[in-house]
């Protein structure tokens, strides 16, 4: 990238409030618009997951099975991620997991403060978008009810992966044998995790920023189809705001029980280890970071100059007035010779 620049306000012209509006939202409410982006990429895939999951669970209970699978939920899922990344995390990052964001903040010196607005935000979110789903299907779930009621089957159906709840919330069997369901959670949690970290990695040349969304939607739609028959949560913010909704409407007999606690918890160890596997395996600081990814992190760098907001994790080193080819005269070369030098020395002492 070279040392001009452009902007968009150098080439479409703004209405006046829109112009008031980014001042305002540079100076003093950036968080806001960090947190209503993240908030808006948990709407994003779980908005498109929770409807093709309605659609399958629904069908099935009714007796039309043709407008729903596991592979339509898989997919819905995927897609969902893709407009999640692609749309919000130019804003906020992308994280829309307090897992990603709990091992941004081990890894990629993410603020603590932020990190918790995140999470809060990741969580309302999800309760919020199985609320307007549960709104927008409730015609159709409470004909689902009456079918279970009918056949006798609402006892053991409705608050189970194949109920009316189970859209919302996430269930296992009466009897179900919970170490599996722990070690099914976590494995899949770690392949999606390790599959995010790598393309968060900017010296991994094969997954330039644009191929990063459709990456993690791909793993996501790996855990549905290959281990959701498990039971698979795979994101806290989805299942702590889907379980919270459920309650909501159906009382504390749709809490789950203990599977609760496996499906809210286990994908942050599991993602947590995802990071550092690859972080001490797979990544490396010596690296030289791809030309794609110079240009997307410097000009994020040069956007947080311009608005005098504060750069974190790589952000920091880069200096986006340095040309693409000057990169290891900037402050990254700079810092990855010295950490040579000091391990030669340290190696000859």
């Amino acid at each position: 990238m070279s040392s001009s620049k452009i902007i968009l306000s150098d080439i479409a012209q703004r209405p006046r409030w829109m112009t008031s509006w980014e001042r305002l939202k540079h100076k003093e409410l950036h968080w806001l618009t960090e947190v209503v982006a993240e908030m808006m990429g948990v709407f994003l895939y779980v908005y498109a997951g929770l409807g093709a999951t309605a659609a399958f669970v629904v069908g099935t209970i009714v007796g039309n099975n043709g407008i729903g699978s596991l592979y339509t939920v898989g997919f819905a899922y995927a897609i969902g991620v893709v407009f999640a990344i692609s749309l919000c995390a130019a804003t906020s990052g992308g994280h829309f997991n307090p897992a990603v964001t709990i091992s941004s903040v081990i890894y990629r010196d993410f603020p603590k403060g932020k990190a918790v607005r995140y999470i809060i935000a990741q969580v309302l979110a999800g309760y919020i978008t199985c609320l307007i789903v549960y709104v927008q299907w409730k015609d159709l779930l409470v004909a689902a009810e009456k079918v279970l009621i009918e056949k006798g089957l609402y006892d053991s159906t409705m608050f189970s992966s194949g109920g009316p709840a189970g859209v919302f919330g996430l269930y296992v069997a009466p009897g179900t044998n919970l170490a599996r369901v722990f070690m099914n959670e976590f494995v899949t949690d770690f392949l999606i995790g390790l599959v995010i970290w790598g393309t968060l990695d900017p010296t991994n040349q094969m997954v330039p920023p644009a191929a990063a969304p459709w990456l993690v939607g791909m793993a996501y739609a790996l855990a549905v189809w290959g281990y959701s028959p498990t039971a698979i949560a795979a994101n806290t913010a989805r299942d702590v705001g889907g379980r919270l909704m459920v309650i909501t409407i159906w009382g504390f007999k749709a809490s789950g029980g203990r599977y609760a606690a496996i499906a809210a918890l286990t994908n942050i160890p599991a993602t947590v280890l995802a990071a550092t596997v690859y972080e001490l395996f797979l990544g490396s600081a010596t690296r030289t970071l791809t030309p794609h990814h110079i240009d997307f992190l410097r000009a994020h760098k040069q956007y947080y100059e311009d608005n005098k907001l504060a750069p974190y994790g790589y952000l920091e080193a880069l200096n986006p007035q340095c040309g693409q080819s000057d990169l290891f005269g900037s402050d990254i070369g700079e810092k990855v010779r010295d950490s040579r030098i000091e391990t030669v020395s340290e190696d000859r002492v």
